[in-house]
């Protein structure tokens, strides 16, 4: 298990357009992906766990990957939240 802990810049936090845009770049990986916040554990694959979570601009989060291409994962899991989630 590799994990790594980012800050959400995103304005908006991961409302619906950021979260299915991570949720669609997370799905093709083999690795399981889970976000950490506030001592929850959000399925990181699942659309309505991340927009279900409350996850605002400015929180901490832990991203977990755990997998065959884990480390490739972690890499556009935090690439993604660190430019904004295209916002």
């Amino acid at each position: 298990m590799v994990s790594a802990n980012v800050k959400v810049t995103n304005p908006m936090g991961l409302h619906m357009r950021p979260a299915q845009l991570f949720v669609r770049e997370m799905t093709p990986f083999a690795s399981e992906v889970t976000i950490v916040h506030k001592d929850r554990t959000i399925n990181a694959k699942s659309i309505m766990n991340l927009m279900a979570s409350g996850i605002k601009q400015g929180s901490e989060i832990e991203i977990r990957c755990e997998g065959q291409d884990e480390q490739a994962a972690l890499e556009k899991a935090v690439a993604l939240i660190e430019s904004g989630l295209g916002e």
